[in-house]
């Protein structure tokens, strides 16, 4: 079963806005490489408090709020903006 990658609304409006699904997905596809075993670098981090259970990825400015649901083999993007307005 192949992996399956959701956006919330909230992070769907935010890439359309600023024109840059490519670069998400290639973020998020590098994301899935890295937890599979492969050497690619991504700077991911777990979160605490109020986004438990959700994992940061930082690209430049922006940040990327996700959460890995192992069962269903899906990535569930939360929340996309920029560094000061995310959290």
């Amino acid at each position: 079963m192949k992996w399956k990658i959701e956006y919330s609304r909230r992070a769907y409006k935010f890439i359309e806005k600023h024109k840059i699904h490519d670069e998400i997905k290639k973020v998020v596809v590098n994301f899935l490489r890295m937890i599979k075993g492969e050497p690619v670098k991504v700077d991911v981090k777990r979160l605490k408090g109020e986004w438990k259970d959700y994992l940061r990825i930082r690209k430049g400015k922006l940040r990327i709020i996700l959460k890995v649901e192992w069962k269903r083999k899906t990535i569930l993007v939360e929340a996309i903006d920029f560094r000061g307005n995310i959290y």
